[in-house]
C-alpha cells in the first residue's frame, strides 16, 4: 500500500501498539509462506523481550502431508524459540457449507479455544488476500459488510484477533522469506483452479495486475470505504433498535414504519446481535415483508440455513434452524433449592413472589418438571375454574411453538404450578415462590 513502511520487525510491532494489543500473541501458524513469516517477525520481537509469543497448528488431517506439516511447524518453531501446540480438528464434511468454509469455521472455533486470558491471536492475512476477498465478494452479489472484507480486528468469542499483515502484500512477504532464508510448506490444493479464490489469483490476477499495478491498494481503499458505510449503516440500526418498544424480538408496527431498506437493515444488525449470519437479500426482502404484512390469523415462517424468523402477534422472534428443540425427557426431577438448566431448552429457578409455591414445598419428594400434557388443566392463580393450559398460555401472549416447552412443576403427577404462568389455587400460599423460566431457544 501506498505509504506502507519496509515490512520489519519494528514496523510490525509499531502496527501491533497502534492496535492497542497487550504483550501476548498466539500466532495461527500453518505453516505456509504467509505465517512462517510473521512467526519469524513475531519471534524476532520475542527475543528482544518486547513481547511474549507462541503458536498453535491447526491439524485438520485433510491431506496426506497433513502429520508431515504438523512435525514441520513444531521443528520451525522451536528453532526460532517459539512453543508450538498441535491442534486436531475434525472438520464436518457433510454440513453443506463446503469443505473449506467447514474447515475455516472448525479452525476459529478450535483457535479460539486454546486461547489463554489476555492472550491475542494474529492471522497471517496480507494485503492481497484483501483484495481477493474484495473481489470474490463483489462478485457474489455482497453488501457493504461483505466488500468491507477482513477487518483488521475482530472479537474472537471472549478474545482479540488481528491480522497485523493487512497493509504488506504477497510480494513484501515473498522478499522478507528470501532475504531471511525462510522454509515453508506449500499446501497443493492452493494451486486447484476448481476453487474461487485460486481461480482469481492464478488466472484473473495476472490480468488485473498488468493493467493496474496498484490493484490492491485501489481494492485496499474500496475495503476501507465500505467498513466506513458499514460502519455507519450499524449506527443507524443501533438508533432503530434502541426504539423498539421492551419485550422479546422485534416490534412489528414499529418495525413497518422504517422504510423497507432501514427495516431490512434492522433485521440483519439484530441477527448479528445473536451471532446469526442473515439470510441473502432477496430471502430477507420477501420474507420481512410476507411477516410484516400477515394477518392475525397467520403464522408465517422465514427460513434458511442459519435460523428461523417468525411472527406471533405484533412480534416477530428469532429461533434455531428447524425452530426450537423439544424437550430431551418426558419429565426431570427438581427438589427446587437450585436453579435447573434443561440444554437446549432453558433455565428454571425458584423466586420469592407476594404468592404462589409454598416454603414447604422446596426439598419435597416426588417433585418434577416435564411440559404439558394433552389435555391437562388447572386452576391458576385467581382463576375463577379449571381451564386448559392453552387457555392460560394464549392470554399470557405466549408463542405457539413455546407452549410444549415452557415448564410444568408437579407432585406425584398433580399440577404445582407453571413457569412463568401460576400456581395451582390449592398449592397456593401467601408468600411464596413463583417459577421463573427463561428460554433460551428464541430471542
Amino acid at each position: 500500500m501506498v505509504g506502507t513502511p519496509p515490512l520489519t520487525p519494528r514496523a510490525l510491532h509499531q502496527r501491533l501498539q497502534s492496535e492497542g494489543a497487550g504483550g501476548r500473541f498466539c500466532i495461527a501458524y500453518s505453516g505456509g509462506l504467509d505465517s512462517t513469516v510473521l512467526l519469524h517477525l513475531m519471534s524476532t520481537l520475542a527475543a528482544e523481550g518486547v513481547l511474549r509469543l507462541r503458536a498453535v497448528h491447526v491439524h485438520h488431517g485433510l491431506q496426506p502431508a497433513a502429520d508431515d506439516w504438523a512435525s514441520h511447524c513444531v521443528r520451525v518453531a522451536g528453532e526460532l524459540g517459539v512453543a508450538c501446540q498441535v491442534l486436531p480438528v475434525a472438520v464436518e464434511r457433510t454440513s453443506g457449507e463446503g469443505l473449506e468454509a467447514a474447515a475455516r469455521r472448525a479452525r476459529y472455533a478450535a483457535l479460539s479455544g486454546v486461547l489463554e486470558a489476555g492472550e491475542v491471536l494474529l492471522t497471517a492475512h496480507h494485503a492481497d488476500d484483501q483484495a481477493e476477498t474484495v473481489l470474490l465478494h463483489l462478485l457474489r452479489g455482497s453488501g457493504p459488510r461483505g466488500l468491507a472484507a477482513m477487518r483488521g480486528r475482530r472479537a474472537l468469542g471472549e478474545h482479540l484477533l488481528l491480522r497485523p499483515l493487512l497493509p504488506w502484500g504477497r510480494q513484501s512477504l515473498c522478499r522478507y522469506a528470501s532475504e531471511h532464508r525462510l522454509s515453508w510448506v506449500d499446501d497443493p490444493t492452493n494451486e486447484h483452479t476448481g476453487h474461487d479464490r485460486n481461480w482469481l489469483r492464478h488466472t484473473l490476477w495476472p490480468v488485473l495486475t498488468a493493467r493496474w499495478p496498484d490493484v490492491s491498494d485501489r481494492l485496499a481503499r474500496a475495503a476501507h470505504e465500505q467498513a466506513e458505510a458499514d460502519g455507519l449503516l450499524q449506527d443507524l440500526a443501533a438508533l432503530d433498535l434502541a426504539r423498539q418498544p421492551a419485550g422479546t424480538g422485534l416490534h412489528v408496527p414499529t418495525l413497518a414504519a422504517l422504510s423497507g431498506a432501514r427495516a431490512r437493515n434492522l433485521v440483519r444488525h439484530w441477527l448479528l446481535q445473536s451471532g446469526v449470519r442473515p439470510p441473502p437479500r432477496a430471502r430477507l426482502e420477501q420474507g420481512l415483508m410476507d411477516l410484516l404484512q400477515a394477518g392475525p390469523d397467520r403464522q408465517p415462517v422465514l427460513s434458511w440455513p442459519e435460523g428461523e424468523l417468525r411472527r406471533y402477534r405484533d412480534r416477530i422472534f428469532r429461533l434455531p434452524p428447524g425452530g426450537p428443540a423439544r424437550w430431551p425427557v418426558p419429565e426431570l426431577p427438581w427438589d427446587l433449592r437450585e436453579p435447573l438448566v434443561i440444554p437446549g431448552i432453558g433455565e428454571l429457578r425458584l423466586v420469592p413472589a407476594e404468592a404462589g409455591i409454598p416454603a414447604s414445598l422446596v426439598a419435597a419428594a416426588g417433585l418434577s418438571v416435564g411440559p404439558r400434557r394433552p389435555g391437562e388443566r388447572a386452576c391458576l392463580d385467581t382463576s375463577p375454574g379449571r381451564r386448559p393450559l392453552s387457555r392460560y398460555f394464549q392470554e399470557a401472549g405466549v408463542p405457539p411453538w413455546q407452549r410444549d416447552r415452557i415448564p410444568v412443576l408437579r407432585q406425584g403427577g398433580d399440577i404445582v404450578a407453571v413457569a412463568n404462568i401460576g400456581t395451582e389455587r390449592r398449592y397456593r400460599q401467601v408468600p411464596g415462590y413463583r417459577l421463573e423460566w427463561r428460554d433460551t431457544g428464541a430471542d
